[in-house]
């Protein structure tokens, strides 16, 4: 089982969003549960994290395989990189 956490930025960002947003980006968590390694490897100073896109948008998050635990780090547009 795999267990999720989030960090307080991603926690202040999400609760702003709108309802329908929300939908898009538990969509995306859900695929991100079924298999960790869906999202796009980032490198450099972002080395072990990865991204899913969610439109113009963009979901942080990283996994440890020891724990079994998702990390959700950040949630921003793309433009913000």
């Amino acid at each position: 089982m795999v267990n999720i956490r989030t960090s307080e930025k991603f926690e202040k960002i999400f609760n702003k969003i709108d309802k329908s947003m929300k939908i898009r980006i538990d969509k995306q968590i859900d695929k991100i549960i079924e298999c960790p390694e869906v999202g796009k490897p980032m490198r450099n100073v972002r080395k072990g994290t990865r991204e899913v896109y969610v439109g113009s948008f963009r979901l942080s998050y990283s996994f440890d395989r020891n724990t079994d635990t998702i990390f959700l780090l950040d949630f921003y547009h793309k433009d913000e990189q």
